[in-house]
C-alpha cells in the first residue's frame, strides 16, 4: 500500500461517525427539499433572480436619457441601486471582489452625471482619477463608445465600424453573420443599424464626460492603433478594412446601404417574435428599442412598445429593508425559468420526490409547452434537422441551446407522465437535435454548431471577448449524462467522439476549464459526472488526476470556492471564499470520481451541513448592509461578464448531499 493510499486510509471517516451524521444529511436533504417546493410557481415553474454588474443600471439610465423615456421614480432608484457597488478606489467591478473595470467605470461615471451627480462630488472625483489612471474613455470597449456617441461624448468616426451590409453576406460566404455567436449576432445586428443612422442627442455640458479623456479631448489619438510588430496580421487586415470602411462613411459611398437596412430591420422583426424581446437578453433588447427608433418606429407603434415591455419586465423592484432604507431598482441580463426549473426537477427527483408527484408532472408539462417547433439560426447549420430542444427564458423561439436541452431531458428522466407517449417523442426529437448539434471535433457548443472562426476576434469591434460559441467541456459532459440516462452507451461512435473531446481538453493538473460556470470546479465536475454516467472508468488516471486537483484546492474550513478571477489568472484556479454551489461542484465531482470515504469528502458534506439555515435554503453573499451583494459563479463572457444565480445555492448542494447518501448507502 502506497503512503498516499495510507493516509486516505488513516483519514477517513469511520463508520460510527458516518452512521450518525447520516440523520443529519436526511434531515438537511428533507429541509432543502421542502423549501425548494415552496419556491415553485403556481404554473409548475421555477425562477430563481438572475444578478449582474451595475451596467445593467447604467445602461437603463442612457437608454431612457436617449429617448426622453422613463419612469423618473424608477430611474432614481437604479441611479442608487448603481452607487451601491462603487469600489473604495472610485471604480466599479464586474463581480464581487474584483478588480475596476474601465467600461463599466466610466458607463457609471456618466449615468451619475447624467442623474445630476456634480463632478465635483467625492464619488465622481475619486472615480474619475481611478479612469484616467487606466487609460481613459479610450481604454473602454466598442459598445460602451457607441453609447456614448448618441449623447456626444465620442465620435462616430473614432468607433471601430460596424455596418449594416454585414447582414448581407451569404450564407456560404466566410464571414456570414451566422459565423459568430448567437448573442453577439443579436446584439450586432440592431447595434449596425444604430450605427448606419447615428442617432445623436445633446446633452446639457455639465453632463458631459471630456474631463475622462487623458489629456483632454481635443489632444486624444481615437484610431485604433497598427500592430506595428506584424504587418502582415488578421488585426491589421481588419485595420485597415475599417478605415476603409470610415472613408466610404464619409464620402457617402453606401450603394447597398438602404438594401442592408431593411434587410437587418426585416432580420430583426423576425427574431422579435415568439420571443421576449430579441434574443431574449438585456443588450439585444435595448440595441434593438434604439434601432427601431431610429428606424423611424413612433414610440405608440405595436413594436416599440411591445419592445419596451419585454424589457422593463428584467426590472426587479427593491422595497425599504433594515439593511437598504431606501427602495431600489435593479435589472436582469435575462430570465432562467426553463433553466432553474430542469435543476431543480432534477435534483428533487434524485432526491426521492416521487416521479408521479403532482408537483413534478405539473413542471415536466411546463417545460414540455417550452419545447421549440420552429427553425431558429441553428438551422443555417442543421438544415435538415427536425426542431427540438429548449431555451433558456420564458420565451425565446429562435435560440434554443443545447445546455438547457440536456438539462430538461435530465429533469424529465426523473418524471413519470400521464402522457408517457408524448414526452417521449418529445425527448426523441430533443435528443436527435442534440446530435445534430455536435461539433466536428466531438464537442458540443450551447447554440450554435461549429461556431469556432478565430479569425472573427480580431475584428475591431469584437473586444467584448464573446464573438464565438465553441465546444465546451461542460456542455459535453453534461449531455454525456444525459444521454447516459436515456440508453447510450461508449459503444456509439458519437459517444466515442465526445469523450475524445473532453480528454483532448484537460489541462495539466487534471482540471478542466469552465466556459458557463466559475471556472475550473464547474468544468471538472459536470465532465466527471458525464464520463462516470457514460461507463468511463473511474481508475483511468484523468479521472483521479481530476479529483486529486479537487482535493487540492481545498479550502481550510471544508468547503470550495473559486473567484471569477481564475480567468484571468490561470493560475488562481480553484482558489476563493467557500460557497455552497461550488462546494457542491466538487463534491459531486469527488462521487462521480469514485471518492466516497476521503476526508475531503467528509468535510465538505459536514461544510454543507453546517451552513444549511433552518428553511432549508443557503446563503451566497458577501458584504453588510447596502454592499451586500451575491457572489458570482455563473459566466456569461469570461473576462467581460458575470452572473450570480440566486438559486444555484439551493439546488446544487441538494444534488449532492443526496448523491452523498447514495454512496454511503452503496458502501455499507
Amino acid at each position: 500500500m502506497s503512503l498516499q493510499q495510507e493516509k486516505k486510509v488513516s483519514t477517513a471517516p469511520k463508520f460510527g461517525r458516518l452512521d450518525a451524521d447520516m440523520a443529519d444529511v436526511d434531515a438537511a436533504i428533507l429541509r432543502s427539499r421542502e423549501y425548494l417546493l415552496s419556491q415553485q410557481h403556481a404554473e409548475g415553474y421555477w425562477c430563481g433572480e438572475l444578478e449582474a454588474d451595475s451596467m445593467l443600471e447604467a445602461d437603463y439610465i442612457f437608454l431612457h436619457t436617449l429617448l426622453e423615456s422613463g419612469n423618473p421614480d424608477r430611474l432614481r432608484r437604479a441611479y442608487a441601486e448603481m452607487m451601491r457597488y462603487q469600489n473604495e478606489d472610485g471604480s466599479w467591478s464586474i463581480y464581487p471582489g474584483g478588480p475596476g473595470n474601465i467600461s463599466l467605470s466610466v458607463k457609471c461615471y456618466f449615468s451619475a452625471k447624467l442623474m445630476g451627480l456634480k463632478a465635483d462630488d467625492p464619488r465622481l472625483v475619486k472615480c474619475r482619477e481611478w479612469i484616467l489612471d487606466n487609460g481613459g474613455v479610450v481604454a473602454c470597449n466598442t459598445f460602451t463608445k457607441m453609447y456614448l456617441c448618441a449623447l456626444g461624448q465620442y465620435d462616430y468616426d473614432a468607433v471601430p465600424a460596424i455596418p449594416p451590409e454585414i447582414v448581407l453576406f451569404p450564407n456560404w460566404f466566410y464571414f456570414n453573420i451566422y459565423e459568430i455567436s448567437s448573442w453577439s449576432r443579436s446584439i450586432l445586428v440592431p447595434l449596425a443599424i444604430i450605427y448606419a443612422k447615428k442617432p445623436f442627442k445633446k446633452i446639457p455640458a455639465e453632463q458631459g464626460i471630456d474631463e475622462l479623456f487623458v489629456g483632454g479631448r481635443e489632444n486624444v489619438t481615437l484610431r485604433l492603433p497598427m500592430n506595428r510588430d506584424a504587418i502582415f496580421s488578421w488585426r491589421n487586415f481588419f485595420l485597415v478594412l475599417d478605415r476603409m470602411t470610415h472613408w466610404f462613411e464619409a464620402v457617402h459611398i453606401r450603394p447597398l446601404r438602404k438594401l442592408a437596412l431593411k434587410r437587418a430591420e426585416k432580420w430583426m422583426l423576425a427574431r422579435l417574435e415568439m420571443s421576449d424581446g430579441l434574443g431574449a437578453i438585456y443588450p439585444a433588447m435595448m440595441n434593438a428599442i434604439i434601432a427601431l427608433r431610429c428606424l423611424g418606429y413612433s414610440e405608440d407603434d405595436p413594436q416599440v412598445i411591445r419592445a419596451r415591455d419585454e424589457f422593463e419586465k428584467l426590472g426587479i423592484e427593491q422595497p425599504a429593508t433594515e439593511e437598504l432604507p431606501e427602495p431600489t431598482f435593479r435589472m436582469q441580463p435575462c430570465v432562467s425559468p426553463v433553466w432553474d426549473t430542469a435543476q431543480v426537477v432534477f435534483a428533487l427527483g434524485e432526491a426521492g420526490v416521487p416521479r408521479d408527484d403532482e408537483r413534478m408532472i405539473k413542471a415536466a408539462d411546463w417545460m414540455l409547452s417550452k419545447e421549440v417547433r420552429h427553425k431558429g439560426d441553428w438551422s443555417v447549420k442543421a438544415p435538415k434537422t427536425e426542431p427540438g430542444g429548449w431555451y433558456f427564458e420564458f420565451n425565446n423561439e429562435f435560440y434554443p441551446d443545447t445546455d438547457d436541452t440536456a438539462q430538461v431531458l435530465l429533469a424529465l428522466s426523473k418524471v413519470e407522465n400521464p402522457r408517457e407517449r408524448y414526452q417521449y417523442e418529445v425527448a426523441q426529437r430533443a435528443i436527435e437535435w442534440e446530435f445534430a448539434m455536435q461539433c466536428r471535433n466531438g464537442g458540443w457548443g450551447s447554440f450554435d454548431k461549429d461556431n469556432a472562426k478565430m479569425i472573427f476576434q480580431y475584428i475591431p469591434f469584437a473586444d467584448h471577448n464573446a464573438m464565438l460559441d465553441p465546444p465546451t467541456v461542460d456542455i459535453t459532459g453534461r449531455i454525456l449524462e444525459t444521454l447516459a440516462n436515456y440508453g447510450y452507451t461508449q459503444d456509439d461512435k458519437r459517444v466515442q467522439k465526445a469523450i475524445r473531446f473532453i480528454l483532448s481538453e484537460q489541462e495539466p493538473d487534471g482540471s478542466w476549464f469552465g466556459r458557463w460556470g466559475v471556472n475550473y470546479l464547474y468544468g471538472t465536475f459536470l465532465v466527471l459526472r458525464g464520463l462516470e454516467a457514460i461507463g468511463f472508468d473511474q481508475h483511468e488516471p484523468q479521472v483521479q488526476q481530476a479529483a486529486e486537483w479537487i482535493r487540492m484546492v481545498q479550502n481550510a474550513d471544508g468547503g470550495w470556492g473559486e473567484t471569477c478571477g481564475s480567468y484571468d489568472d490561470p493560475n488562481t484556479r480553484g482558489v476563493g471564499p467557500s460557497t455552497p454551489s461550488q462546494t457542491a461542484w466538487a463534491l459531486l465531482g469527488l462521487l462521480a470520481a469514485g471518492d466516497d470515504r476521503s476526508d475531503s469528502i467528509a468535510k465538505g458534506i459536514r461544510w454543507l451541513l453546517e451552513r444549511q439555515k433552518p428553511d432549508g435554503s443557503w446563503d451566497e453573499s458577501v458584504g453588510e448592509g447596502v454592499t451586500r451583494q451575491a457572489l458570482y459563479t455563473g459566466t456569461g463572457f469570461p473576462r467581460v461578464f458575470y452572473l450570480a444565480y440566486h438559486m444555484y445555492r439551493n439546488y446544487f448542494p441538494l444534488l449532492a448531499l443526496t448523491g452523498y447518501k447514495r454512496a454511503m448507502e452503496r458502501a455499507s
